[in-house]
């Protein structure tokens, strides 16, 4: 059995139906059928998540490396207790021993704590390691909680003239005030418009919905992401109307008070 790719969904750890049925040595179309004739026993949200539309579209970006077929409409993530009801319907040997294994070494995220640790090298390695696991995943659920917002926004007949495709980033829209991305980044943050947590800025709550942003995690590599966010149209315009109560207006316009 290959290395499972972790996958950390609804604050705990996931596999995909192909993930599990490798795991138990299985076909898909097995697991599946399972699934179907048994449909009745499992419950969403504790044995299994459905992704479908733009969770699915999300998941899939976040997960590339994983080879998504591109006509996928529906992805299965399964929890530890849904694990347990397939190995429970294939009810072979080797499910109830892959079973066993992907409780001990996959679905149990901390198998020792670090306050179990005596040697205070160790545990002080190992509590690091907790925390940036922890912060990972608090990062990881704050972007979705914000993904969500900000695909449910409020539409008004001024939103509506402003649908446009294109996204920008925070570093041309600094630039048009003469500032760095993090100089931005900051005075957005003292205006109690955004946040940071880990290596990404987030809209604090109030904001989340107004469709000004869009947030998403880029691969860098196979093994690691990058979190993004870029901002709308309608965001530049609600960034433009903040500062511009601040006093701060963008080059063009200064140049052009100059003028007269």
């Amino acid at each position: 059995m290959n290395q499972l790719q972790v996958i950390v969904h609804r604050h705990g750890r996931v596999l995909t139906t192909a993930q599990l049925a490798e795991s138990y040595g299985a076909e898909e179309k097995l697991v599946q059928q399972n699934f179907s004739n048994n449909k009745a026993r499992y419950k969403e949200g504790k044995h299994f998540f459905l992704l479908q539309g733009e969770d699915l579209r999300a998941f899939k970006r976040d997960f590339e490396n994983l080879g998504f077929a591109p006509n996928l409409n529906k992805l299965y993530l399964w929890t530890e207790k849904g694990a347990w009801l397939h190995a429970k319907s294939l009810n072979t040997d080797a499910a109830w021993d892959a079973y066993e294994m992907l409780v001990d070494e996959y679905y149990k995220i901390l198998d020792e704590h670090s306050y179990m640790i005596n040697d205070p090298v160790k545990r002080a390695e190992k509590w690091i390691e907790e925390q940036k696991e922890k912060q990972q995943i608090q990062t990881r659920s704050l972007m979705l909680e914000q993904r969500v917002n900000e695909l449910q926004p409020k539409a008004t007949y001024y939103d509506l003239i402003l649908q446009n495709k294109s996204l920008i980033s925070i570093s041309v829209i600094a630039k048009d005030y003469g500032m760095g991305a993090q100089t931005m980044n900051k005075k957005l943050h003292n205006l109690g418009v955004q946040y940071k947590q880990g290596e990404v800025w987030l809209l604090y709550a109030k904001y989340q919905d107004k469709g000004y942003t869009q947030t998403y995690l880029h691969a860098v590599d196979a093994e690691k992401t990058k979190p993004h966010t870029k901002w709308t149209q309608a965001g530049r315009i609600f960034i433009y109307e903040l500062l511009k109560r601040e006093g701060i207006v963008p080059m063009i316009e200064r140049d052009f008070e100059g003028a007269n």
